[in-house]
């Protein structure tokens, strides 16, 4: 099975897509990963995005493309998760007939829905345990009064530089306008469910279970 995760920065992806990778064996293929993992690997295609990103230049979707499909020759026991890609209809036609090349399909895209300013107020409360990446959010799951982390007893705390109202802000204006269309685009193809991104993570998780099957 292989399912796209669609969303604006903050809505919850990587929190899903980690649960999906624990619980049913699927591969996440994160863009970002995959290029820094090039970057360095020393490879034909990782020297070209050296050389690219070395120069202050945007990848182009062929490297990108010519990514994945490096990726899609490996093992997958539950399929995968493209994360970060596509995000404009051009990519989104390009990943179509990758897969087609493959002999796969793109079996569920999975929107996930939220309201723009509990998203705001969603990303400026979060922060992050320096040691082990837990997520917590001043509203839904403060940091323990003791300061200490529930998962490995770190006590350094982070919140990124850019979550901020004017940078999300900012972000979310790039999402609306590069990477939205892939909603009606998807819905199209009859392969798009919408899910409440702003619910509990465990009913969000329901929801996306269920929309699998």
């Amino acid at each position: 099975m292989n399912i796209i995760l669609l969303g604006p920065p903050g809505a919850g992806k990587g929190t899903q897509a980690k649960i999906l990778v624990d619980g049913r064996g699927m591969v996440q293929l994160s863009t970002g990963d995959m290029l820094r993992a090039a970057k360095s690997s020393g490879t034909d295609m990782g020297n070209k995005v050296a050389a690219v990103m070395e120069a202050g230049q945007l990848v182009t979707d062929e490297i990108v493309i010519g990514l994945i499909a490096e990726k899609l020759d490996g093992e997958a026991s539950g399929g995968f998760i493209f994360d970060g890609f596509p995000r404009t209809l051009a990519q989104a036609d390009a990943l179509g007939a990758l897969l087609v090349s493959k002999g796969a399909s793109l079996d569920h895209v999975i929107e996930m829905q939220v309201d723009d300013q509990a998203l705001v107020d969603r990303i400026t409360s979060r922060s992050t345990c320096g040691s082990c990446g837990e997520g917590y959010n001043d509203i839904s799951k403060p940091i323990p009064a003791n300061g200490i982390c529930s998962k490995c007893n770190g006590s350094d705390f982070q919140r990124r530089s850019d979550d901020n109202e004017d940078s999300l802000k900012n972000r979310l204006m790039a999402y609306y306008k590069e990477t939205s269309p892939l909603i009606g685009y998807y819905y199209a193809k009859e392969v798009l469910t919408s899910v409440d991104g702003l619910a509990d993570i465990d009913e969000v998780e329901s929801s996306i279970s269920s929309a699998l099957g």
